[in-house]
């Protein structure tokens, strides 16, 4: 009995000390420092994207008719900036991007179409650029009060 009591006590004890190893904080190293310095110098230097708006509202239209608006997308990044793609939460809606890099500082559009034909009342539709930003996507959206004719 004794035996098992001892047993169970070196058992416990070397439960704790592992556990505690196991939840010690990490130390961080001088390296680890360097990595993050890093990460923050090639963040800063990264493409940042700035829209003129981030809603287009097309107000009341008639059911069936196809508008059209633009963004403005401009590079205020260190680095070129690319958009490899451009999606919309509905078919209904078309986004035409920039598919050259955009330098440092230029500005392109992004054309925005809606055909509201089968659609009728609040329509709320956002566009989701695929980029190379910190973020990797970047949204804005559209929106319309369609009329039945």
């Amino acid at each position: 009995m004794l035996k098992k009591a001892l047993s169970l006590v070196a058992v416990s004890g070397l439960f704790l000390a592992t556990a505690c190893k196991e939840n010690a904080a990490p130390k961080i190293t001088e390296q680890d420092m360097k990595v993050v310095a890093e990460e923050a110098v090639m963040a800063s230097k990264m493409p940042k994207v700035q829209l003129n708006k981030m809603e287009h509202d097309f107000g009341t239209i008639t059911e069936g008719a196809v508008v059209e608006t633009e963004f403005m997308v401009t590079n205020l990044g260190e680095s070129d900036l690319i958009i490899s793609n451009a999606s919309a939460s509905c078919g209904c809606t078309v986004p035409d991007y920039p598919k050259q890099p955009l330098k440092p500082g230029e500005t392109a559009p992004i054309k925005v179409s809606f055909n509201s034909a089968g659609k009728s009342g609040m329509q709320n539709k956002t566009v989701t650029l695929t980029t190379n930003t910190e973020n990797g996507k970047e949204t804005f959206s559209i929106k319309a009060n369609i009329e039945k004719k």
